[in-house]
């Protein structure tokens, strides 16, 4: 890293980690890992400032997805647990009413994402089972960030259509 970088971001340190800190709703700990996980990403060079904004700017971006990105694997730590949790309670009590629901509906979605264009069923199958950002689907599949969106809300509203006529012909 650059000493002028290093000057630069001690010389930031008090506001990055206030803007943490704002990032993680006050969360003093989960703040810290935050703008650790920042450092690292320029320490690893995962992130570098390419000079369209202001360096405060910039880093201060970069501690934002980074929150983002914590918040995303809390929440996916906590759904994780949450699934297997009600696995578990569902293995010793089994409905088998609820099984079949689940593999019916299973089965009514797969039909469905079949008959959306490939890129639509990529993304959507990125974002919602791989738990990817749009902006990483993306980059998965090496198309530009206002592609992928394009796909995800197309693909999303024909799911949409499709599940409602699905539905209507039962």
């Amino acid at each position: 890293m650059e000493r002028a970088m290093a000057d630069q971001l001690e010389a930031l340190h008090p506001d990055a980690f206030g803007w943490a800190l704002h990032c993680c709703a006050g969360d003093h700990a989960r703040a810290e890992d935050v703008l650790q996980n920042a450092y690292l990403k320029l320490a690893q060079d995962r992130a570098s400032h390419d000079g369209r904004s202001s360096f405060k700017t910039w880093w201060f971006g970069v501690i934002r997805f980074t929150a983002h990105e914590e918040f995303r694997r809390l929440r996916y730590r906590e759904s994780l647990v949450g699934k297997l949790l009600a696995l578990f309670i569902e293995e010793h009590h089994p409905a088998p009413s609820r099984q079949v629901e689940k593999d019916e509906r299973s089965a009514e979605l797969r039909r469905c994402l079949v008959q959306l264009p490939a890129r639509q069923a990529e993304v959507l199958h990125l974002v919602f089972y791989q738990d990817l950002t749009i902006n990483e689907a993306a980059q998965v599949m090496r198309v530009g960030l206002g592609t992928a969106r394009q796909h995800y809300e197309r693909g999303k509203a024909r799911l949409r259509t499709l599940l409602q006529s699905d539905s209507h012909h039962e």
